[in-house]
């Protein structure tokens, strides 16, 4: 299908809560965003990618994590909350939304999430480690928080230079992609 752009920081999309979704509602274009979101994040190397990532507001994610010597778990959450969490993992963290910036982040070790997977059927997932991360880190962007809001204040503070650089070269980079417009 299409690789989609991914909404950088800075970006009112991300700042938003979604809306929640009505499964008969998106049912038919489903599976053609589904496609796309995990082109996306095949694309960029990514783990995980919340609908308002690419610039939609839905509440709905996809979350793709490689293993081993097996197949990557690929899953699809929409309408998901966390109805249980424990334990604490303190790891870095990054987020295509900030290429190239990562930072420690506490997040709980283990979560048991309800939400509808791609079929509109309810599903419970109960997710620990890497898995567990990704299902916060996506959830947190369905709420409109991103993942250094996580950080401490001084840490956030000692942050700004570094993303106020960032910030500069991904406008630079998204202008760069920009067609002329027709006279």
């Amino acid at each position: 299908m299409a690789i989609r752009r991914i909404c950088k920081y800075g970006e009112k999309i991300l700042e938003k809560r979604t809306r929640k979704v009505s499964f008969a509602d998106i049912k038919k274009d489903l599976p053609a965003l589904l496609e796309d979101m995990f082109e996306t994040m095949d694309a960029v190397g990514g783990v995980g990618l919340a609908a308002n990532q690419i610039g939609l507001d839905l509440r709905l994610a996809a979350i793709k994590i490689k293993r081993d010597d097996a197949e990557p778990l690929s899953i699809v959450i929409i309408n998901p909350e966390i109805v249980e969490k424990s334990g604490s993992l303190y790891e870095d963290e990054g987020c295509l939304s900030f290429p190239g910036l990562f930072a420690k982040i506490r997040r709980a070790a283990k979560v048991r999430v309800r939400a509808l997977n791609e079929k509109g059927l309810p599903i419970e997932i109960n997710a620990e480690g890497l898995f567990a991360k990704a299902l916060q880190h996506e959830m947190d962007h369905l709420d409109g928080v991103v993942f250094i809001s996580r950080l401490p204040l001084m840490s956030r503070l000692k942050l700004k230079p570094a993303l106020m650089k960032l910030k500069a070269r991904w406008k630079k980079i998204d202008e760069s992609k920009m067609k002329p417009e027709a006279l």
